[in-house]
Parts: structure tokens; sequence; C-alpha cells
């Protein structure tokens, strides 16, 4: 029997108002995310993917998970429990268990202080040490876990460190801190082509040492079939297929899945794609994106009309695999 899940969110809603003014007539409003559920299980550590374009609401989604933004609706729990509520009562509890990992790799650090201060203010801050000396072991043995090299490392200041570094050292953070969930956000999309397979392959192998789960949020689905057990795929704000990796890879059920793959350039410079986007054809960006009935209705090749007008059913299609289109409903 499966117990409490590690992380569930039902039904969150995001709802941004741009500009000045009420309702409809004084600015914009842009629901990011729209009645997004899943859930992570707490019986086994995984690395969840979730997948879209830019704008698609993934890392809104981190934020709320994080407590640094407030859903509009909806709920989100880590271990059966509201997490405004563990921020409101034990942030510092809720922090050792739930760690980040950001996308910029220059902006986290500040600049004035060499690099060993993060990971002193994570010790003292989660009582790890009792003493300096034992705060200094800790980060070497965690350093030279990693494959990092303290006696070149440990000193330096941000700038004398390349972006690939400064990544691979917020994994020695969470070495340190030992949490139970990751939130991932691109951290790999800045950092150099030649050094994103050490930094997946790190990531991935704190699963095995410390019990790990992941929610490793990206554009990449290259990225995403490299790294993930399971991919959830986000489209203007809500999910629209969601499965084992090796099942979405080879055999994508929703329409915009299907154009997600289609869209990774093979490793062929002699092979060109069999097709070019005709962007004449679209109005605007905006009506990218279908104001009413299935998000992606105004690109599918599948529409029909009742794509048109009503919001699929997230629907279990078979064990593991669930799908928002009406060719499945």
């Amino acid at each position: 029997m499966m117990g409490e899940p590690l992380l569930e969110l039902r039904d969150v809603t995001k709802i941004f108002k741009i500009g000045g003014g009420l309702g409809l007539l004084g600015g914009r409003i842009i629901r990011a995310v729209d009645s997004v559920s899943f859930t992570l299980p707490s019986d086994e550590s995984s690395i969840v993917a979730l997948v879209g374009e830019s704008g698609s609401g993934k890392t809104t989604i981190a934020k709320i998970i994080l407590g640094l933004l407030e859903a509009t609706s909806g709920e989100v729990l880590y271990k059966g429990r509201s997490v405004s509520e563990w921020i409101k009562k034990d942030k510092i509890g809720y922090f050792k268990e739930v760690q980040p990992i950001f996308q910029d790799p220059y902006g986290i650090y500040n600049p004035i202080y060499r690099i060993d201060r993060v990971l002193g203010i994570i010790i003292k801050k989660f009582n790890l040490a009792s003493s300096k000396s034992e705060a200094r072991d800790l980060i070497i043995k965690a350093m030279k876990d990693l494959g990092l090299r303290p006696e070149d490392l440990l000193g330096r200041y941000p700038h004398q460190l390349s972006g690939g570094e400064r990544q691979r050292f917020m994994l020695t953070r969470i070495l340190l801190i030992k949490p139970r969930l990751i939130i991932a956000d691109e951290p790999v999309s800045m950092i150099d082509v030649s050094l994103r397979a050490i930094f997946l392959n790190q990531l991935a192998s704190l699963k095995d040492k410390l019990g790990a789960s992941c929610l490793y949020i990206t554009h990449d689905l290259n990225i995403a079939s490299y790294i993930a057990d399971r991919i959830i795929v986000l489209c203007h704000g809500r999910i629209v297929e969601d499965g084992p990796k090796a099942e979405i890879i080879k055999d994508p059920l929703h329409p915009y899945t299907k154009t997600l793959l289609d869209a990774i350039p093979t490793p062929n410079p002699r092979q060109r794609w069999k097709e070019i986007a005709d962007l004449t054809k679209i109005e605007s960006f905006r009506k990218l994106k279908a104001e009413e009935g299935c998000i992606f209705s105004a690109r599918c090749p599948y529409a029909k009309e009742i794509c048109k007008a009503k919001v699929p059913p997230f629907v279990e299609v078979k064990p593991g695999r669930k799908v928002a289109c009406f060719l499945y409903a």
C-alpha cells in the first residue's frame, strides 16, 4: 500500500494581473498555471521532469512549491502537510527537506564573499557541525564525493569559478543538507554543453546517495530523456501528458508532446528537418494559445470542434500513462 505522497499538487492555479485597473478593461489577466495536479511518491526515490516551452508555467510551479509565490487557488502538500503551513511554522525544517538548485550559476553568489561562505552559512543555519574544524571536514568530504578539488576551489571568489564549477559547488550544498526533495530549475541551461553530462550524472547520483527525489524543470526533452524516470508535459500552464520516460519518448500520445519531440534536431548536418514552420499563417503569437477548450487546439493538426469548445479530461489510457486529449478521451 502506498503511503502519503512526498509532494502533491491539487488543482494549483496561479493568475497574474498585468497593468492597472480592474478586470478585463483595466489590464491583462494571465493564467500562468491552470489547475495543475500531480504527485511524487514517498515510497521510492525518483527524478520527475516537468517539461514545456518557455512560458509554460514550469518555474512558476517551482516557486509555488518553494513558497516564493502563493497559489491563487489549489493546494501544495509536502508529506501530507500544506507547504504554506510548513513554512509558517517550521521554515528551517521545510528547507532542510526541500532544496532548490536555480538556473543562474552567477546570480546565486554574493560577489564580495569567498565561496566558502555559502557552505559555512548552510552548516550554521542547519546546525550541521559543532565546530569550525568539523564544518571544514564536512565541506571537504562533500566536495571530494562530487569529484571537486577543495584545494583548487576553496578560498576563491565567485568570479574565479566557471559556471559549471559554480553549479557543481551547489550540489555540495545539497550533499551537506541531505534533503528529501530537490527542485532543480533548468540548472544546466547556462553552463557549457561539455559539462552538462557531468552535472546531470552527479545530480542523478544523489538519488542513490541521499534517497532524494527530484523535480527537474526543463524545456529540453533531450535532457529529460537522459535524467528522468518520469516525464510530465506542461503546455501553457496545463498538464497534457504524464508517464514513464521511455514510453513518452518512444510513443508520445499528445500532439503537443509529438511537436516537442519533432523540434529536436537530429545530430546529422546532412539531414534537414522534415518541414519548416510557416509563421506567416499566425496572425499573432498570442494566438498560439487557445483561449477556450484545449490549450493546444490553435496549433494542433488533429483539432476538432469539440477541442475548441471544451477542455479535454485528463484520463489514464493505460497503467501509468495519462493524457488530456479528445483523441483518447
